[in-house]
């Protein structure tokens, strides 16, 4: 079913204020979901940067809504990526992805693996499943190191 004429400014915010009241969603997610609705590019942005000025669209609540939910699986390179695949600026995603790194890498250790590593070949594994989540190399090497004093 085509839409024939596209959404007034008043269906636009409502169709706007309904995807923000499920979950965040970043400024480019957003306009992105709309802009079939919208009428032209101009109505679009004005009304972003009317939620926007009211605190109802936030790129940086998305950002860390969304790092926290990643952080449970990834290290910050994957969380970075993530956060600038949705639009996120950088200096935003380098300082949400950053936080808690370590305790977060020695947790998901803790959750895969429930004895020590006892062979290079183990450590090496380890290694490589949390390189393959996103971790530094500096990140890993610390968090091996603690598993192993524990």
């Amino acid at each position: 079913m085509a839409r024939e004429q596209p959404d007034t400014p008043v269906e636009l915010k409502v169709r706007a204020l309904r995807y923000l009241a499920r979950r965040e969603h970043s400024r480019a997610e957003l306009a992105r979901k709309l802009v079939p609705y919208a009428e032209s590019a101009q109505a679009l942005a004005a009304l972003l940067d009317e939620l926007a000025g009211r605190k109802q669209l936030s790129d940086e609540r998305y950002a860390e809504t969304r790092a926290h939910w990643l952080a449970r699986k990834y290290g910050a390179a994957k969380i970075r990526a993530d956060l600038k695949a949705h639009g996120i600026a950088d200096a935003i995603a380098e300082r949400v992805s950053s936080e808690g790194e370590d305790e977060r890498a020695r947790a998901i250790l803790a959750r895969k693996y429930r004895q020590p590593a006892t062979t290079r070949e183990e450590r090496a594994r380890r290694a490589r499943f949390l390189q393959s989540r996103g971790f530094s190399f500096e990140t890993i090497h610390r968090a091996l190191a603690l598993a192993e004093s524990d």
